[in-house]
């Protein structure tokens, strides 16, 4: 196991070597720069623009080198723990991710444990009850979460929420409370609008899952091993939860590797109609005013989780399955 482990973290380092300079070519191929979009946009609102003070700003962050400088200053500073400057915002990358990089958390946290509380119950139900008027109803339900576009529930629940209960939707605090730090009434607030982004951005992940934990769990229960518990006498429940569930879970498992980037980029375009401070828009602006450090290093960042989660995944998948081998090569 610990042999496995090192050979993987070092198959680590050249993908991600690889990773950040796709990410810099990628980020580097449209025309132009930062400053550039930032002239443009001065002459289109009509505004002068201080030659001097581009030509500064140029310098100052390394306009003036060629890109392969550029890539390796970038890359060095990570090692430190500088990932550079965010021209839009005019803030070390550090300082703009993290005020927004809790509240990403938390909203996909809670979301995380909305979607498993609902899917395993109706899953394993709608598995354990095939073709009865409960599995019909839930696959019903299922199949409506997977074809509503988030937007359009988030928008729904929006009025809902403003109708029903008087809270205005926008954001996760109320507008007093957002640059005041925590409190019991901050944090209230933060319960009172939480809620509609995680349902809205819940739905489609839990009926997805339901979806997926039912199909396994049939195909598990329909195994010899299975009648052949029954067969014996071993209680339902015991016969359900020792194999075929365990089983089952070999897709929840390997998902991790998925997961834990979906954590901190959460759903960019539900986070745009809630207009919540989350991370996701703040990667779509980024990359639409090529901040290029920011946007970069927000891409790494989620790229080290994702091969880290995929290491997760697999050492997990090893532990819960015993047929699953860390090592390649036939068994005798």
């Amino acid at each position: 196991m610990l042999y496995y482990i090192f050979r993987r973290v070092l198959m680590m380092i050249p993908t991600l070597v690889i990773t950040s300079a796709l990410i810099f070519a990628i980020i580097e191929a449209p025309p132009g720069d930062y400053l550039e979009s930032y002239i443009a946009e001065l002459k289109a609102q009509g505004e002068a623009v201080d030659t001097a003070r581009i030509e500064y700003l140029r310098k100052e962050y390394g306009f003036d080198k060629s890109p392969v400088e550029r890539y390796f200053t970038w890359v060095g500073g990570m090692f430190v723990g500088d990932f550079g400057y965010s021209f839009a915002y005019e803030l070390p990358v550090t300082a703009v991710v993290g005020d927004r990089l809790f509240l990403t958390i938390v909203v996909s946290m809670a979301t995380i444990i909305f979607t498993w509380l609902i899917a395993f119950p109706i899953g394993i139900y709608s598995a354990t009850h095939q073709y009865s008027w409960g599995d019909y109803g839930f696959t019903f339900l299922g199949l409506l979460g997977l074809a509503t576009p988030n937007f359009l529930l988030a928008l729904i629940l929006m009025y809902l929420a403003n109708v029903w209960f008087g809270t205005s939707i926008g954001g996760l605090v109320d507008p007093a409370l957002i640059d005041k730090p925590m409190s019991w009434a901050k944090f209230v607030s933060v319960l009172e609008h939480i809620w509609v982004p995680v349902i809205v951005i819940g739905t489609a992940g839990t009926a997805g899952m339901i979806r997926r934990i039912r199909a396994n769990l049939l195909d598990e229960l329909q195994k010899q091993y299975v009648t052949t518990a029954r067969a014996k006498g071993l209680h339902p429940f015991r016969a359900l939860v020792k194999y075929p569930l365990r089983m089952s879970l070999n897709f929840f498992i390997s998902d991790i590797g998925s997961l834990l980037p979906a954590v901190i980029s959460g759903a960019e375009v539900v986070a745009i109609v809630l207009s919540l401070e989350t991370t996701g828009p703040l990667l779509i602006s980024a990359l639409q005013q090529q901040d290029m450090y920011l946007a970069g290093s927000f891409l790494m960042f989620l790229s080290l989780l994702t091969v880290v989660g995929v290491l997760i995944s697999d050492i997990a998948l090893a532990w819960l399955d015993p047929r699953i081998r860390l090592s390649g090569g036939a068994r005798k």
